[in-house]
């Protein structure tokens, strides 16, 4: 309980620095030519974009982003049945911790790539043909995914 506070009283401070920060912008951007203004701007990041690999036949049919350091890709194959995710990072570099993570509830099951990469964690695979499922993606401990996804609209017999 006292971390949260701790963090709470933290982040009431910086909200209201910020805010007094934007209060003042205004002013501070009229001074400023507009070549600057649009100079000095920050720019989106850019999400990174699929690999391919895990393979020909296999389609992205979801995906999140981590932050600004890159994205969790979820493709599938109609013709294996087999869903495949891929972690990417934004700006390929030194090898940094990352995962890619794949999983259903029922039978319990996850596969899992994780490591110290330069550019990618994965392809993991798992046959999840009518079942919903659960993917994920780390760099450097920021972690995007979904829980029960991508249902298959085909009720598979598991056992």
């Amino acid at each position: 309980m006292t971390n949260i506070r701790r963090a709470s009283a933290i982040g009431a401070a910086v909200t209201a620095t910020a805010c007094a920060a934007i209060a003042l912008a205004p002013a501070a951007a009229a001074a400023q030519p507009a070549a600057q203004r649009a100079a000095a701007a920050p720019k989106a990041a850019a999400a990174a974009k699929y690999n391919g690999a895990c393979g020909g036949g296999y389609s992205v049919v979801n995906s999140a982003q981590i932050g600004t350091k890159g994205t969790v890709f979820l493709t599938y194959s109609s013709a294996t049945g087999k869903n495949c995710v891929v972690t990417v990072r934004t700006a390929p570099g030194k090898a940094v911790h990352m995962t890619a993570s794949l999983g259903f509830a029922s039978p319990t099951t996850t596969v899992s790539d994780t490591g110290y990469y330069t550019t990618y964690a994965g392809p993991v695979y798992l046959d999840a043909r009518g079942l919903c499922v659960t993917w994920r993606g780390e760099i450097s401990g920021e972690v995007a995914g979904k829980n029960g996804t991508n249902c298959g609209s085909l009720a598979a017999n598991r056992h």
